[in-house]
């Protein structure tokens, strides 16, 4: 299983929705809840966050590679954690 990273801030509301999904898809899909998904605020971790080539948020890293970047969808979501599976 690969380590998923997603960055994201406290006011977006993108990021709130993409959290809701990842929850949800845990709940559908019990393989998923065991994926370690590690969440990087970049206002409250900005040297972390720097790490990172991105510009919009939530952005999903799956094992150091960009999977996905700005507005998400549920689809988008599994198959970010899909891919940390494989």
């Amino acid at each position: 299983m690969k380590p998923v990273i997603m960055l994201i801030t406290d006011w977006c509301p993108y990021c709130k929705q993409a959290s809701g999904w990842m929850r949800e898809l845990s709940a559908e899909n019990p393989k998923y809840a065991d994926i370690e998904v590690r969440v990087i605020d970049e206002e409250r971790e900005p040297e972390a966050a720097k790490q990172y080539n991105y510009y919009y948020v939530p952005t999903y890293y799956v094992d150091g590679v960009k999977i996905h970047e700005g507005v998400p969808t549920k689809d988008i979501v599994r198959e970010v954690f899909e891919k940390a599976l494989k």
